[in-house]
This record gives C-alpha cells, structure tokens and sequence, in this order.
C-alpha cells in the first residue's frame, strides 16, 4: 500500500486544528495554566508547518519548505517549553530562537527551491533534541503526575527516538535511499506523528485534572498569608511521621517557636510590616528546613516545626540558623526584624501523640519568654 503524502499532511493539518481548538476551548480557557498554553501553540506550529509542504514542487517551494522546517521546529520547541513549565519556567527568547534560527539558516544555503531536503540534518537533530529535552523534561515532574505522565512522556521519548533514528538513516542512506524512504519517509512520519500527538494530548489533559486536585489540595493545607502547612495539616502529617518508626528510628525534635514582642511590631509600623515579618521568618524556615522536615503556621506569630533525626545539639543549631536569616532580612522605614524564642522536645520511638509533644515544647518556650526571650529552651532540662 502506497500512503499518499500530501492526504496525509491535509489530514495532520486538520487533526492539529481540531485538537488545537478544542485544546483550547476547554482546557487552556478554563485553567491559563502555562503547559496548556504552550501546547496549543506547539498544536498551531505543527499545523503551519505541516501545510507549508504542500507547496513543495510549486515556485513557492524557497520559502515555504523552510519555512514548513522552521515551524515544525519552533512546535517540537514549545512542546519542550510546555514540558519545562511543569518543574520551572519556560526557555528565555534566546534559548526558544536558537534551534529554530539554525534550521532556517541551514534551509537557506542548501538550495531550498530545489531541494525538499534543504538543511535536513539540522532539522532531524533539533527535531530530536528537542523533544528529547522534552521528555527529560517531563519525567521528574514529581509523583502527582505519575498516573498521566508515563504515556505522555513515553510518546514524546518515542518521538526522539524516532528523529534520531531518522537523521541517522538520513547520513548513511540518504532521503531518496531505500531505507530512508520505507521506515522513515515523509508518510510514515507523519502518520506517527498523528498518533503520538493524539496519545500527548489526551495525556495533557489528564495532567491538568491531577494538578487542579493537587493545587486544591494544596489550598486546603496551606496557610495563606506564609504558605506553610497550617495548624491542621501540620497535626495531620506529625501524626503520620511520628507513627512511622522507619523515619530517622523514630527519633527527632519538635520546635515550637514565637517571635518576641510581636505585637510591638504590629502597633508600632502597622498590620503590614506585621505580616512582613510572618512571611520572613516562614521564608527563613523554608531557606533552613530539609524535604523530610515539617514545618507549619501554629497560629498568629506561632510555629511549629519537626525535625526527625534531630538531635538536642542539631535542634539549637536549626533555631540558631533560622534566627539568623531572619535577622539579615533588608528592611524598610525603621522596621527591626523581631526576634525569636523556641521551645523544643524531643521525642523517640516511644511518643505517638504530636499533641503532648507540642504541650512540652510549649512548656519549654514559655520558660524561653520568662528567662527575657530570643533564645533556646528544651522540656527535658538535659537538653
């Protein structure tokens, strides 16, 4: 069976359209998340490009062949950019322009209006980079997305693979080569390409449903003004590691901390140098905390923090880090940064309730208060 190119690239066109549109309506529409965004435009550029080669053999073939491989690069580059903003955010201008830019130049001096293959190494090898950056991309994305992620990431590996193996069998066979024309000619790419990009898009699709429930999730743990865990997470998620004997033996510190003389700082310079304050010392537990630590917003100037595996020496050294980070914070108008008292407890394989451990910890600070603040107390007076 011989696959017509040209009804196969129509029809790529008219698949890329109406994923694109709908991609769009209901998707990017109702969540502006940036890995939407920039897949409908991937969608838009494969639509583009796909087209410009049906005006190959015409006078229009200078500039529409390059400009079919332009686009279809600045679409595998999106495909990326939409890949890379689910961990960070997308490639600066320069970074997008860099592979694009080459294809073209490489389609410019390798006589275009005769040549259907002008510049085809470097268009398989940025076809192949970049959705192997992609997939890079795409794999560590964190263990919400592992449900979706797998078909989407191996679609756009296989992808890679797939250029790779093109631009190898484009070297050593040539694009009118037997080899070359059989397992990756034009029609066979193309129907693919159809394929995968089908496989992605309902894969993104479900990827968006998980990070909306992951971000409600997200919203009903967090305290809003710090970002931190609140009150009830914390308890939740303590809990949780206390009754897990495998984490650091079941050993650790639970701090509680207060900065000192906070209501000062509210009735002196106002509620928002207040909240200032708040936000500082969240982002110096944040700077300080390890990804096995919790730490979480007990309430008004409050926080409590668990640091497994910590000992009594290692639990004043975290306080000490985190007060000195808090003291560097730059401020304005005469604004002090305050400074903190804690109480600790530690704890062993034995303690199972996050709430007596909190009891002591708060026994120890408010003995941190009574002895003039902006210092280190534990419950257990070896400490």
């Amino acid at each position: 069976m011989v696959l017509d190119t040209a009804t196969l690239r129509v029809a790529f066109g008219l698949m890329a359209l109406l994923l694109g549109v709908l991609f769009y309506i209901f998707v990017y529409r109702t969540t502006r998340a940036p890995y939407s965004g920039w897949w409908c435009v991937a969608l838009a550029l494969f639509l583009t490009g796909a087209l410009s080669f049906l005006l190959d053999g015409t006078p229009f073939q200078r500039w529409t062949n390059p400009m079919g491989h332009v686009l279809l690069v600045s679409g595998a580059v999106s495909v990326w950019s939409s890949a890379r903003t689910l961990r960070r955010s997308p490639p600066g201008p320069l970074m997008f322009a860099a592979a694009p830019a080459a294809t073209l130049v490489a389609c410019a001096v390798d006589s275009p209006a005769t040549n259907t293959w002008a510049g085809g190494p470097v268009f398989l090898a940025s076809m192949a980079l970049m959705f192997g950056l992609a997939t890079r991309e795409m794999w560590p994305a964190g263990p919400a997305y592992t449900r979706v992620r797998i078909p989407m990431t191996a679609s756009v590996g296989l992808v890679s693979v797939f250029y790779t193996a093109r631009l190898i069998a484009f070297l050593t066979d040539g694009p009118g080569g037997p080899t070359f024309e059989v397992f990756f000619g034009s029609a066979i790419t193309t129907m693919i390409t159809m394929v995968l990009l089908v496989v992605v898009s309902f894969s993104m699709s479900g990827l968006i449903s998980e990070q909306q429930t992951r971000a409600l999730r997200m919203v009903a743990t967090r305290d809003d003004l710090t970002g931190l865990l609140n009150r009830k997470a914390f308890l939740d998620l303590a809990t949780e590691l206390l009754g897990d004997r495998a984490v650091a033996r079941g050993a650790g510190a639970l701090i509680l901390a207060d900065l000192d003389h906070f209501k000062a700082v509210n009735d002196t310079h106002g509620h928002a140098a207040g909240d200032l304050a708040l936000q500082a010392f969240a982002d110096a537990c944040r700077d300080t905390v390890r990804s096995a630590d919790l730490v979480g917003r007990y309430g008004g100037e409050e926080f409590v923090l668990l640091i497994p595996g910590a000992s009594a020496g290692r639990a004043d050294e975290f306080a000490e880090e985190v007060s000195r980070r808090l003291a560097q914070v730059p401020t304005v108008g005469g604004l002090e940064m305050p400074t903190v008292s804690y109480g600790v407890a530690l704890y062993d394989a034995g303690t199972s309730d996050v709430e007596d451990l909190i009891a002591a910890a708060d026994g120890a600070l408010y003995k941190a208060k009574s002895l003039g603040r902006n210092r280190t107390v534990h419950s257990d007076p070896q400490g």
